[in-house]
């Protein structure tokens, strides 16, 4: 076993020397021998992050595939042999994994006691994580999940979360991999606030549904913009008390109906949990004067976002999605066990 590992994980970064591993474009991804200050997980699965995953299915598309599941299959081990992680290399962003616990380091800092054999979520992104597969089982298009043979590495630096017994483990997958964007509405949203969220039908959208409601309470309001009206009854059962039917990069048309919606006020709060392009401006024109502007999502531009808002005169704040806030697995977890109707969406959205 090797030894005098860094605990962020730069002893396993082979190009650029000297950067953390997230913006490495090589890590080394040998599982024969690990470092004592590290976690060796046998790999069950991959949580593509979603920005990530459509957009590899779109060029994917593009290049004229017609068989997507084979064609996506080889791109992850290409993808991986050359790079040692599961890091896109267009948007940048990566997703996480469960497995199963196959040894732990002397000096690997643990967080909640486990074993060799638990079953855990790693709760770092994998585009930060050493991994090689071995054999792809299945793709799953519709989930934007992918079954493995493989294993994976997290550093001293690393949190995870072992899974609950008495949940599906793809439902618990599902829901810890957007476990930041309900933890920091609940952060963000105060009672009494507007709060409008673009993308309410998805997956975090609907947790974040249901917790600006909660946090907003009586005296506030949760809009929803999702883009079809099939999407209405799902927004409105989750938690929104309007929703908007419009494109999540058409700027005006959502700002004309939350200024209708709001009486000209806008919102306290935005949060944006799109998996598109484009969707920065919409999002800061949604929002009132020194209001807060949440963008979850791994499509934003953060250019886009700052030269926009000047362009515009928008003074708002505007927080970049961090996946991590303190307690978000748990939050998450237990949000989903309290509301039947966000656990009935999730077992039948991402459950086989």
């Amino acid at each position: 076993m090797k030894t005098g590992g860094c605990r962020y994980g730069t002893h396993r970064v082979v190009e650029p020397i000297g950067v953390l591993p997230q913006p490495a474009r090589v890590l080394n991804n040998d599982m024969n021998e690990i470092w004592d200050n590290e976690l060796l997980i046998d790999v069950i699965r991959l949580n593509v992050d979603s920005a990530s995953f459509h957009q590899i299915k779109n060029k994917l598309i593009a290049q004229g595939h017609s068989n997507l599941e084979k064609a996506f299959a080889e791109h992850a081990i290409d993808l991986t042999s050359r790079t040692g992680k599961h890091k896109n290399e267009d948007t940048g962003s990566g997703g996480m994994l469960i497995g199963r616990v196959a040894a732990i380091g002397p000096n690997f800092e643990m967080k909640d006691k486990i074993q060799v054999g638990d079953k855990i979520a790693s709760l770092v992104s994998l585009s930060l994580t050493p991994l090689k597969i071995s054999k792809i089982k299945q793709v799953l298009l519709d989930k934007d999940q992918v079954e493995i043979e493989g294993q994976a590495i997290l550093f001293s630096s690393g949190i995870y979360a072992k899974l609950p017994d008495d949940m599906d483990e793809n439902l618990a997958l599902s829901v810890l991999d957007v476990a930041g964007a309900p933890a920091q509405a609940e952060r963000l949203v105060k009672p009494g606030d507007t709060v409008v969220i673009i993308g309410a039908n998805g997956k975090s959208g609907i947790l974040c549904n249901a917790v600006a409601k909660e946090r907003a309470g009586v005296s506030g309001k949760v809009i929803g913009v999702v883009r079809n009206e099939n999407y209405i009854a799902t927004c409105k059962e989750t938690g929104c008390h309007e929703v908007i039917i419009a494109s999540a990069t058409d700027a005006i048309t959502i700002q004309r109906e939350v200024a209708r919606l709001t009486d000209g006020k806008m919102a306290d709060v935005v949060i944006n949990v799109v998996n598109i392009e484009d969707t920065e401006l919409p999002t800061i024109m949604a929002a009132k004067d020194r209001g807060l502007v949440y963008f979850f999502s791994m499509a934003t531009s953060f250019t886009k976002a700052a030269l926009g808002a000047e362009g515009i005169g928008a003074d708002v704040d505007m927080i970049l999605g961090n996946g991590y806030a303190h307690n978000h697995a748990a939050i998450s977890i237990d949000l989903l066990r309290r509301n039947p109707v966000l656990m009935k969406l999730f077992l039948e959205r991402y459950t086989d």
